[in-house]
């Protein structure tokens, strides 16, 4: 028994050491070091694993399982990142806002009227759309007016626009802004969806046969890292531009990014995460995999307060669930 808590043990610690690895992802960026990006992608499962271990250890009546305990401790906020339960905010909302990723509304038969549905059921102010899709599929919103001529992302709001404009991004990514005036306030709404990974699951779906999975795991990486690359000049881009804004800023959209994340951590430099400040409950919005992530967001300034936070999981038109959020003015 002595030799399986020896290896059990090195596992843990290697597992305590590649989750403090992810959180290099603040300081160093993918032309750098890409594979601390890639890192990220696999926390969830190092976290499970790290929990599984403790509570091994404590059955064990083990002293490494305070110890192991006590590491822990460190990763509780990039875990309230994923699943976090806080107390709701008191007091009015100042406005709504829907941000939803519809896939182009070809995810199912009859994805458009759902996502509609849905939609108009949060009565919103302000509602981010990405990858809005061809002409004939795109949606309407009851009392909402919408981009003339939308690309990959889109605004609708029933609010006062002030101004409108692009973020310069990659071919296959877009970032719009535009500044809108709600209740006497002009607020700088960025909605923004980043260069893709453009998988699909095929291949990343295991197979009987070793030699072919670890095909696909090469190809995978050479397919990630250089997205990653991308990212890092988006989010830059993304960082520079908030820092400029006149007005407080709103960011949200379809990141291509978990968080502990390069791409997380450099827009949570400067906003705060909505979902840190009222969210409940899991944050996982791309579901179209067996294992659900959290990519989509929503980011304000400090000037806005975020009262409630919320992934409608109601229907899945899309392989993305909707977020529905409530802010207030400090």
């Amino acid at each position: 028994m002595g030799i399986f808590r020896i290896i059990f043990t090195v596992a843990h610690v290697v597992i305590v050491l590649l989750l403090g690895a992810t959180m290099l992802n603040a300081y160093i960026p993918p032309k750098v070091f890409p594979l601390l990006n890639l890192l990220s992608l696999a926390f969830p499962f190092l976290m499970i694993a790290n929990l599984l271990l403790c509570v091994f250890w404590i059955f064990s009546w083990r002293k490494r399982a305070f110890v192991f305990l006590l590491i822990s401790t460190l990763f509780l906020t990039p875990v309230r990142r994923w699943i976090n339960y806080s107390s709701k905010n008191e007091g009015s909302a100042s406005f709504k806002m829907v941000t939803y990723n519809i896939k182009g509304s070809s995810f199912k038969e009859n994805s458009l009227t759902e996502i509609q549905d849905l939609v108009n059921s949060a009565n919103a102010d302000v509602v981010f759309i990405q990858e809005i899709g061809y002409e004939d599929k795109r949606p309407s919103f009851k009392n909402l007016t919408g981009d003339e001529h939308p690309q990959v992302v889109s605004f609708y709001t029933k609010h006062k626009v002030v101004k409108t404009g692009s973020l310069d991004f990659t071919e296959n990514a877009e970032g719009r802004f535009a500044d809108i005036e709600i209740n006497g306030k002009i607020i700088r709404f960025i909605n923004v969806y980043l260069e893709p990974f453009q998988l699909k699951k095929e291949m990343v779906k295991p197979t009987s046969s070793i030699d072919a999975n670890e095909e696909k795991a090469k190809s995978l990486i050479r397919r990630f890292i250089p997205v990653f690359k991308l990212h890092q000049d988006e989010v830059n881009t993304m960082k520079d531009f908030i820092q400029q804004s006149p007005y407080p800023v709103v960011v949200g959209g379809d990141f291509n990014a978990v968080p502990n994340s390069y791409e997380y951590y450099t827009i949570n430099s400067v906003l705060e995460d909505a979902f840190l400040e009222a969210g409940s409950g899991s944050a996982t919005s791309f579901h179209d995999y067996k294992f659900p992530i959290r990519i989509d967001y929503l980011f304000t300034s400090k000037e806005i307060k975020c009262k409630s936070y919320k992934v409608n999981r109601t229907k899945d038109a899309s392989d993305h669930y909707p977020v529905f959020a409530e802010f207030s003015f400090n």
